[in-house]
């Protein structure tokens, strides 16, 4: 039975019951902005739920996991692992992605830095204008803001 077709048959049983309690009994709750049963099994929000997943693995360029990876290391780790393969290097992933509107992104979607014409950084979008990255050396795997207006972004084909 899904945990959506649960919440009714709980909500019956438990009357005026909080989410707490629902909970408890192993219930579930539909929750606005959260990804339901359906979309979690797609390969964008599996590589966005694997790169948080790695949340403070530290940052070592060349790095594709499974303990430290660089930028583009992350997000190729992310994908494998949601059964997508990419390029190794940013520019390359975004050769290889499907080129998108800022109007419509998603989480999953890839966020590419660039300098010009020229790629210089990858995360994974995490809506609400931040994304899943490995920024540099000393630093580690973090969900952080957009910090600038020079990015593209990519779906994973």
């Amino acid at each position: 039975m899904s945990a959506l077709n649960r919440v009714p048959s709980l909500m019956a049983r438990a009357g005026t019951a909080s989410a707490l309690t629902i909970a408890a009994v192993g219930g579930s709750l539909v929750v606005p902005g959260v990804a339901s049963d359906a979309e979690a099994a797609t390969p964008a929000t599996k590589a966005l739920q694997v790169a948080a997943s790695k949340k403070g693995s530290p940052y070592k360029w060349g790095a594709a996991g499974p303990h430290r990876f660089d930028c583009s290391g992350l997000t190729l780790y992310s994908f494998k692992k949601a059964g997508k393969s990419l390029p190794r290097t940013a520019a390359q992933q975004y050769n290889k992605t499907r080129h998108i509107s800022v109007g419509n992104r998603k989480a999953g979607d890839l966020v590419f830095f660039h300098s010009g014409s020229s790629v210089y950084h990858v995360g994974i979008y995490a809506g609400k204008g931040k994304i899943w990255h490995s920024p540099k050396s000393g630093e580690v795997v973090k969900l952080q803001k957009i910090w600038t207006k020079s990015v593209w972004y990519g779906r994973v084909k």
